[in-house]
């Protein structure tokens, strides 16, 4: 598998496999062309240095994974940085074959290349699946997530 920074002509790819669950059907909309907000936003983590939108590909060049981490600098544990990894996709006929384990032990260790403590994710709490394949990577339930949405 190659691992590499998504470019502009990779978004549809990505936004497809956003969609391609039950929650990403109700929150996503992907169609082609693609709206224009997903292209704006590929613009701001492309010029961002904290962010990295990855994508991963099998031995044709085919896009079957990708992920977003993104690096937050604080104050708190003398200035640390702690790494996010969000929006983990594996395309649907290439699930359960042990990709999303190498896409996370590479998450881990580019985590760790950027001098992060930590890496840490959120997850819907209706994705038991998810939560049980976090939990098998070492992954703590160790605080309480909250959101509140804007309409």
């Amino acid at each position: 598998m190659n691992f590499r920074e998504a470019t502009k002509d990779d978004i549809s790819k990505i936004v497809e496999m956003i969609a391609d669950d039950e929650l990403g059907k109700k929150r996503e909309n992907f169609k082609n062309p693609l709206p224009k907000e997903y292209l704006n936003a590929f613009d701001k983590i492309n010029s961002d240095q904290n962010q990295e939108l990855i994508v991963v590909e099998n031995e044709n060049f085919e896009i079957i994974g990708t992920l977003q981490l993104s690096f937050i600098q604080y104050l708190t544990y003398i200035g640390g940085i702690r790494a996010q990894i969000e929006a983990v996709r594996i395309r649907k006929d290439k699930r359960g074959l042990g990709i999303g384990k190498t896409m996370f032990k590479w998450a881990i260790n580019r985590a760790k290349e950027r001098n992060a403590h930590l890496l840490q994710l959120t997850t819907d709490k209706k994705r038991l699946k998810a939560i049980k394949f976090y939990e098998d990577l070492g992954f703590k339930a160790t605080h309480e997530g909250m959101k509140i949405h804007f309409e």
